[in-house]
């Protein structure tokens, strides 16, 4: 890590992890929405920070507080407060439209992708609908996982699964492109100026925002990315849900499911299950199925893991396609559609 390379927002991120939580919490709560974003963004891509590059941060941000006497003040609320204090609210709300508007227009000339993060996500759908899936993919990563979701769902079905399944591929762009993107979204946009690549994409990005679709629509985007990519949709598959997963089950669903598992295979899946999901199956089956599976786990000598989770994979193969036939509804999944 060279300090001479760092930009300001990874300096902030340096200087806040050496400072620890409580002071970064107190730093947090006088910044915006955005600038926290920024800061949380390169903490995320900090592993560690060697000894000197701490020293050298903090000695700077001394010097700093030296040199830069005076204060610093938030115009923009500053503006606000004085407007809503003079009096004439007639006045004062004409003025206000007028003052926010302003501030909008220089928000979204300075950060195009900070704008899209405020947009309604059918404005936001429109504006991408002429844009290759690539360059949507990169934009849906660089947003909140539930704003992507509902910009995904306006866009045509046949191109969803087409941009999810560039998302789960992107590893890491350069800012030149992101540049490029937000050049053609807004030609006033000032080009990204560090030369680091920015981790937004990949299968876990993918499945927060599949995870945040309406019900139905992640089997559809998983079978159409499967044809393209068999072993891609797979790994979204087990990171979308997992063996651990049922132990959130309640006990019908749990009930329907052990129904389509033999002994053997419950017995081999357990052998590396949390006590928590142990007890949640045990709760759901006889006393003396129960029995005899204990006393099989504690019987059984060392199996090798990679056995262990083909047979977990196996039951939670089994547990979609119960879903898929409307049959049982596993906990976490379809976004914030609510049972009744």
């Amino acid at each position: 890590m060279d300090i001479k390379k760092l930009t300001g927002p990874e300096k902030a991120a340096v200087l806040l992890l050496t400072l620890g939580e409580q002071a970064t919490m107190q730093v947090f709560e006088t910044l915006s929405d955005a600038e926290v974003r920024e800061i949380s963004r390169c903490m995320l891509a900090i592993d560690h920070i060697p000894a000197k590059v701490s020293e050298q941060i903090l000695e700077e941000f001394a010097l700093a507080q030296k040199t830069n006497t005076g204060f610093f003040v938030r115009s923009n609320e500053f503006v606000k407060n004085a407007i809503a204090g003079s009096g004439n609210e007639e006045r004062a709300k004409k003025l206000m439209e007028q003052v926010s508007f302003s501030m909008e227009q220089l928000e979204s000339s300075a950060r195009p992708l900070e704008t899209i993060a405020m947009m309604d996500p059918r404005m936001v759908a429109s504006l991408l609908g002429n844009e290759m899936p690539q360059t949507v993919a990169v934009i849906l990563s660089t947003q909140r996982v539930d704003h992507a979701a509902k910009i995904l769902n306006h866009l045509p079905e046949e191109v969803q699964s087409d941009i999810m399944f560039r998302i789960a591929k992107i590893d890491k762009v350069s800012p030149e492109v992101l540049g490029q993107i937000e050049n053609a979204l807004q030609q006033e946009i000032r080009v990204v100026a560090h030369k680091e690549q920015h981790q937004i994409g990949g299968i876990g990005r993918a499945v927060d925002i599949i995870n945040h679709l309406g019900s139905g629509a992640d089997r559809t985007i998983l079978v159409n990315i499967e044809k393209t990519d068999r072993i891609l949709a797979e790994n979204i598959r087990k990171q979308m849900f997992t063996f651990e997963n049922l132990a959130h089950m309640d006990g019908r669903t749990m009930q329907v499911l052990l129904r389509e598992v033999n002994n053997n295979q419950l017995t081999m899946a357990l052998k590396s299950a949390s006590d928590e999901l142990k007890n949640q199956v045990f709760d759901n089956i006889s006393e003396r199925a129960a029995e005899m599976i204990q006393d099989d786990l504690e019987a059984m000598g060392p199996v090798r893991l990679s056995e262990v989770e083909a047979v977990q994979q196996e039951i939670v193969k089994i547990a979609l396609q119960l879903e898929e036939d409307g049959k049982i509804v596993l906990p976490g999944r379809g976004g914030q559609d609510a049972l009744v």
